[in-house]
């Protein structure tokens, strides 16, 4: 939801059971998954 512009405001109004921190280990999370090292089978 970030990516396609919406502020952590807006993501929490319409979800109100997360918290900030949710959301910043979301993006942890996700720059760890795309720090990982990619084999391709040829």
């Amino acid at each position: 939801m970030l990516a396609g512009g919406a502020t952590e405001a807006e993501i929490l109004a319409d979800y109100p059971y997360l918290e900030p921190d949710d959301i910043r280990a979301s993006l942890e999370y996700a720059a760890a998954q795309i720090d990982h090292a990619v084999v391709l089978a040829a």
